[in-house]
């Protein structure tokens, strides 16, 4: 505020502020007396446990952008690491690393203190859920993998969403809050002795004996009977070297269809994430119960991933992903021509057009993870994610722009998820096909000069010839 002595003669004086006296020049003074908070919807918060606002205010949206800071730092590594030591490890470290972090976070001392640990809980967020998805996709077959990438982990993500206000409605106080979410984690220590190790992963790290050991499992525990030789040894003479090799994150950019592939996803990812964190963060702007609307934004996350479900299996993954980036995108560009009185109307656009780019997120997942091969597969996915969260980042300030132009927003958001929608046609269709093991079984981008295979690259004949281990997801 104004400092109150140097404003106490401008009205005897005749003086008018802005024509006669310039109040960029004025001297400031913080508040004296402190700050007194409505308590009517939080009772508690970092904005009024730290005093985060006049001087301070940009420490609170910072928060949130530290926590996606550590998102990104997490997609970077923690492709690289579940490539290196095994998705089952990374996956249960970063659980680890998420649970404790966010506990210590519940006796944080300062903003300093909260924010730092904020970091350490989105790489670990990030790291434990990439790690997952990936080795879902790789131990499951066909039939049930697109069950796991669709309803088994979005639908889920989506029923957390929606625990989120009804906790928060009930626990107002931020500590109380953050210790609820947090402890759920403990729950899936018990999982490390239930969940095993990507068996085609440990193929391409050369350890055979527990990839067949794993695979026999499985076979035991669905009532199948097991073939005497799983892995031929001559074969898996010509697999181990190869499979030998080191793989960096420069392969991802090896030869130019992978190339093309990879620049293509990150564009694809990152312009997927600003639509939807845009929508989720615009929420608040909504007319109503802010609760109420957090959880509408999260109910229509539902039937958006029940459809990815529905068309994955039957269409092919290009037409269908294209088909609701293009809905999506269209919808937010038709909200700026509905009048300003039909408020209820530009809700529901604005839910719609959440359906179609939630829906999309849902299947770039299992498009990625399918068109990458095996021996960089978490690497290609992590750097995807990396995108996203630069996205995310991102996303604040479309969202901000609503200031200047309310429309402006949505017809930034709905112009390039069209044209995101536009890029998707021309990756290569991965349905219908056996996931790639090795760079050169990837399957082409259109348009690309094609170059024939090495002969002694080898299928995923596990799956091919086989695949009635893999039809469970028991193990």
């Amino acid at each position: 505020p104004y400092r109150l002595a140097a404003l106490a003669n401008f009205s005897a004086l005749g003086l008018r502020p802005g024509s006669d006296v310039e109040l960029e020049a004025l001297e400031q003074e913080p508040c004296l007396d402190g700050w007194e908070y409505s308590r009517d919807v939080y009772r508690s918060t970092i904005v009024t446990e730290w005093n985060l606002v006049c001087d301070n205010d940009w420490k609170g949206p910072l928060s949130t952008s530290l926590f996606f800071v550590g998102v990104l730092l997490g997609s970077f590594i923690s492709g690289q690491l579940s490539d290196k030591f095994g998705r089952k490890n990374v996956l249960f470290a970063t659980l680890a690393m998420q649970t404790g972090f966010s506990f210590i976070q519940v006796f944080s001392t300062s903003w300093e203190m909260f924010s730092v640990l904020f970091v350490l809980v989105g790489m670990g967020q990030i790291s434990n859920y990439v790690a997952a998805f990936v080795l879902g996709t790789e131990i499951l077959g066909k039939s049930v993998r697109v069950l796991f990438c669709t309803l088994g982990v979005c639908i889920f993500y989506a029923f957390g969403y929606m625990l989120l206000p009804l906790f928060a409605f009930f626990l107002r106080d931020w500590r109380m809050l953050l210790l609820a979410l947090t402890l759920p984690g403990l729950l899936c220590i018990p999982l490390w002795w239930i969940i095993p190790e990507s068996p085609r992963w440990l193929i391409s790290m050369g350890r055979f004996q527990e990839a067949e050991d794993i695979i026999r499992k499985a076979a035991k525990t669905n009532g199948i009977t097991a073939p005497d030789v799983i892995f031929d040894p001559s074969e898996l003479q010509d697999v181990n070297s190869q499979k030998q090799q080191t793989y960096t994150i420069l392969d991802l950019m090896r030869t130019r269809n992978i190339l093309t592939i990879t620049i293509m996803s990150v564009l694809l990812w990152m312009i997927i994430s600003v639509g939807y964190f845009g929508l989720s963060l615009d929420t608040p702007n909504l007319h109503g119960d802010v609760y109420l609307n957090c959880f509408l934004s999260a109910v229509i996350e539902v039937p958006a991933y029940i459809i990815s479900w529905l068309l994955l299996p039957n269409l092919p993954r290009r037409y269908s992903m294209a088909a609701a980036l293009f809905l999506g995108g269209c919808v937010l560009l038709f909200i700026q021509l509905v009048p300003s009185h039909l408020s209820v109307l530009s809700i529901l656009l604005v839910m719609l057009g959440k359906f179609g780019i939630t829906s999309a997120f849902s299947m770039v997942y299992v498009y990625t993870a399918e068109l990458y091969p095996t021996v960089v597969r978490n690497m290609g996915v992590g750097a995807s994610s990396m995108a996203s969260r630069l996205g995310s980042i991102l996303s604040p300030y479309f969202v901000y722009l609503g200031a200047y132009d309310r429309f402006l927003p949505y017809i930034l958001m709905g112009s390039l998820t069209v044209l995101s929608g536009i890029l998707t046609l021309f990756l290569p269709e991965s349905y219908g096909m056996p996931l790639p093991d090795t760079i050169d079984q990837m399957l082409r981008v259109k348009g690309l000069e094609y170059r024939p295979p090495s002969s002694s690259t080898r299928d995923s004949k596990e799956e091919e010839e086989n695949p009635e281990i893999f039809k469970s997801t028991a193990f």
